[in-house]
């Protein structure tokens, strides 16, 4: 079992860190920037990539970093939107070479992506639930704004 997640540091100043554990000085800072689609994705992914991708930099949440999850978000996107067609089009139920009726692979396709769709939804904060979890970094912050007051409280 895992926990909770942890407590981002801001956090953890402002409520004058109640655990009076060593706060990291040296946790990862990426500069939040709108990152270019890879090569590497389809039509569908590409033009999925270009609608979400400014709204994750407009919150603060996409770094270069993140450029590969979010490459496998949108291909999960373009996979059950694929799906999804094709099922409008067959149906959930075909006939089987013995004319017997069975599930359509379509349908399975279309589940495995909405999965994989749902674990990096959460990871970008892209659901209600998990967009209360998610700290975006604060803008072009050059100095703790928290730090001051924590230096305050000193003297």
């Amino acid at each position: 079992m895992m926990g909770p997640p942890p407590k981002p540091t801001a956090l953890k100043i402002l409520s004058g860190n109640p655990g009076k554990r060593p706060l990291p000085k040296d946790e990862p800072r990426p500069p939040v920037c709108q990152p270019d689609p890879p090569d590497m994705l389809s039509a569908e992914a590409r033009k999925h990539w270009g609608k979400i991708v400014g709204q994750l930099a407009d919150s603060g949440i996409m770094t270069a970093l993140d450029e590969d999850a979010l490459a496998a978000y949108c291909e999960a996107f373009a996979r059950l939107a694929d799906a999804n067609s094709k099922l409008a089009k067959f149906g959930s139920v075909i006939k089987s070479e013995e004319g017997l009726p069975r599930c359509s692979p379509y349908l399975r396709v279309a589940n495995e992506a909405f999965q994989q769709m749902r674990v990096l939804l959460s990871e970008f904060g892209l659901t209600p639930a998990s967009r209360v979890r998610i700290r975006a970094a604060p803008k072009e912050e050059t100095e703790n704004p928290f730090a001051k007051f924590d230096r305050s409280r000193k003297a």
